[in-house]
């Protein structure tokens, strides 16, 4: 068949707009997982990269799960890292393409894990775990893999003989601090009767330490840091400069310069208000919004970050509201490291995740399609890994 020159032109340029659009529509295309553990189960969840609207995904693993309560990812997204406080275990686990976990190795830690945190390079997984005493636990990885451990006690010089209690612990994108957040329970007693004083020590506190080589741990100067009365979550910027930590029992949230790659100072107009009971925090990869849980409330609080000072500013949410509303209890939260679009929460009681987009200009947040999503019973901790041909949201400091 011989076409005319008009129908040449045009058959050349229906075929080129074809292609156009379906290259359009490749360069488009993610696929991002949310995983989340409940009590018995880490379940998968693939995210739509239009919606933010979460759809079942792999198959739930179940082997090496025992009521766990924490998880971290390489920055490789190549492992998954898991906390069991049913036995006292940390377990590995490979990350597929499609999302497929597949448990590796484990190790099982001295005292009850609480917290955990993977440095940049994928070289260290850092562990806080006591119920009764504080250890932080330094594990050497080696293509993922989990090491020997090296563990050091946290305690409050002058006050050797109280009771310290670990509730989390990062670790700065640029692998040179590693921060623990713990309160100081003999001095922290609010059941007690009124009047009662067993310890005169600040309840709250932050240990900095410096990373050295081998992961070697050495305490920041002036370390540890007052840090208001229940510090129970952390975050940095990526920029390396800010640290932020939620008061569950002030109801605030605690901002933090870093000085020296380690040194913590207090931001001089904290610290600032929270909901009822903040239990989780989260920033987004650009490192211009941070995002706070409420566990009383049931809501998320934004912010907006002063990139001079660090000072976070709330933000109102798409409605005009103060706060944006999500299922109960919300225990866990993180910000898509892909594009930064999507938020999502943990909620224990709700046994679900509540999903959220993000406007990247104001921080502001709105509810995707069909949140709240219904998990397993208890879901305690929720990760977010990227996979597809898209650019990782990232901040050169």
């Amino acid at each position: 068949m011989k076409f005319s020159k008009p129908s040449q032109l045009f058959l050349v340029s229906s075929v080129g707009l074809l292609v156009a659009s379906l290259l359009t529509a490749c360069s488009n295309t993610t696929t991002n997982f949310v995983f989340v553990a409940n009590s018995n189960s880490i379940e998968t969840y693939a995210v739509d990269s239009d919606s933010g609207a979460l759809r079942t995904g792999a198959d739930t693993v179940t082997s090496g799960v025992n009521s766990p309560v924490a998880m971290a990812v390489s920055a490789d997204y190549t492992s998954l890292y898991l906390a069991n406080k049913g036995d006292g275990t940390i377990v590995r686990y490979s990350i597929s393409m499609h999302g497929v976990l597949t448990k590796q190795n484990s190790v099982t830690v001295g005292s009850t894990p609480v917290a955990l945190a993977v440095n940049a390079a994928g070289t260290y997984l850092y562990v806080v775990s006591g119920t009764t005493s504080a250890t932080l636990t330094t594990y050497p990885l080696s293509s993922g893999a989990i090491g020997a451990g090296t563990s050091q006690t946290l305690t409050v010089p002058g006050y050797t003989g109280d009771t310290i209690v670990p509730t989390g612990v990062t670790v700065l994108g640029n692998d040179g601090a590693v921060y623990v957040t713990a309160y100081d329970q003999s001095a922290y007693n609010p059941g007690a009767p009124t009047g009662t004083v067993f310890s005169s020590a600040n309840p709250g506190w932050v240990f900095g330490f410096t990373v050295g080589s081998k992961g070697s741990l050495t305490a920041a100067s002036n370390s540890p840091y007052e840090a208001g009365v229940k510090p129970v979550a952390l975050a940095a910027d990526p920029t390396y400069r800010f640290l932020y930590v939620t008061d569950y029992a002030s109801n605030d949230l605690i901002g933090y310069t870093i000085l020296d790659g380690s040194t913590l100072n207090y931001m001089k107009s904290g610290p600032f208000k929270t909901g009822n009971e903040p239990s989780s925090i989260a920033i987004d990869p650009r490192g211009k919004f941070i995002y706070v849980t409420n566990l009383l409330d049931n809501t998320v609080n934004s912010y907006s970050i002063t990139q001079a000072t660090g000072n976070p500013t709330a933000t109102a949410s798409v409605t005009g509201s103060a706060a944006n509303q999500t299922d109960t209890e919300p225990v866990a939260i993180v910000v898509d490291p892909a594009l930064g679009r999507f938020v999502y929460t943990a909620n224990y009681l709700g046994n679900s995740v509540s999903g959220f987009r993000l406007d990247a200009t104001s921080g502001a947040l709105s509810q995707t399609q069909a949140t709240p999503y219904p998990t397993g019973s208890g879901p305690t901790a929720l990760v977010v890994v990227p996979h597809g041909n898209h650019a990782i949201e990232s901040v050169t400091p």
